[in-house]
């Protein structure tokens, strides 16, 4: 030792504890080997694609966090918005729900004719066993009483109901439908998968004026469709379909 005891330079401790913090390492104040010196070396411009340096004081230094402060005046990640938020209007849209509006008044008569041309055949079938056989007189009042409730059933009530549930919407980015009578059903078809727009118009739909509108998509379940809609309805739906589907690009599939 020259002179004395050797003293210890605190620039030479590299790992030293930083007394302000205690159990986080410090920053070091100058290279190994520098005798205490700090560094004089010019700064370096970054070469093309060198990563920014942090702003951070210690950012960078060997047993600093991984994770910089983010710089000043720059939005946090929290605070970015996402691609595509759940609660965009769209996707809120295209959930399942129930369509804004019902078929035509018209077709619950419709409905009731349907109804009444199937029970033709039970009726007259009932009638000619009573006429050619008068010794199961109780079987057959059974059946006609039968044949009188479930008559009733369909051609009065079930009409009635299905104009109730029954519902359509059509917007411009998809097709909403609800259908049944004991068992409802909801579908939704997206513009982007429509391949086809149908309308059709029955004998018995003519006769009252209606028509029914079918979308057909790439769906395994089959085609949309809504029955009971005024003709004039279901062909201005086709050409405002036509015009939607029209500025989609997608491969409907």
């Amino acid at each position: 030792m020259r002179g004395g005891a050797m003293q210890d330079d605190p620039h030479d401790q590299e790992g030293q504890m930083d007394s302000s913090t205690p159990g986080v390492p410090r920053p070091p104040d100058s290279w190994p080997g520098a005798a205490g010196r700090r560094s004089i070396a010019p700064e370096v411009p970054a070469w093309p694609g060198q990563r920014p340096r942090s702003t951070h004081p210690g950012a960078g230094w060997p047993g600093a966090s991984a994770v910089s402060a983010p710089a000043a005046g720059a939005p946090s990640p929290s605070a970015t918005p996402s691609a595509r938020d759940l609660d965009d209007p769209e996707l809120r849209e295209l959930r399942l729900r129930r369509p804004a509006h019902r078929v035509s008044p018209r077709a619950t008569m419709m409905w009731r004719l349907s109804e009444l041309f199937m029970w033709v055949v039970p009726v007259v079938a009932l009638a000619v066993w009573m006429f050619f056989d008068d010794g199961h007189r109780l079987w057959q009042g059974i059946a006609a009483a039968a044949v009188l409730v479930l008559g009733l059933i369909s051609v009065v009530v079930i009409p009635s109901w299905r104009y109730k549930v029954h519902r359509w919407e059509v917007t411009d980015s998809a097709v909403y439908t609800q259908s049944g009578w004991l068992f409802q059903q909801r579908r939704i078809a997206p513009i982007s998968r429509i391949q086809t727009v149908d309308s059709e118009y029955g004998p018995v739909e003519q006769l009252f004026g209606l028509g029914t509108l079918t979308v057909t998509t790439a769906s395994a379940a089959g085609p949309l469709r809504i029955a009971g809609l005024e003709k004039t309805t279901v062909d201005e739906l086709v050409a405002d379909l036509t015009r939607i589907t029209a500025k989609e690009r997608g491969d409907a599939t």
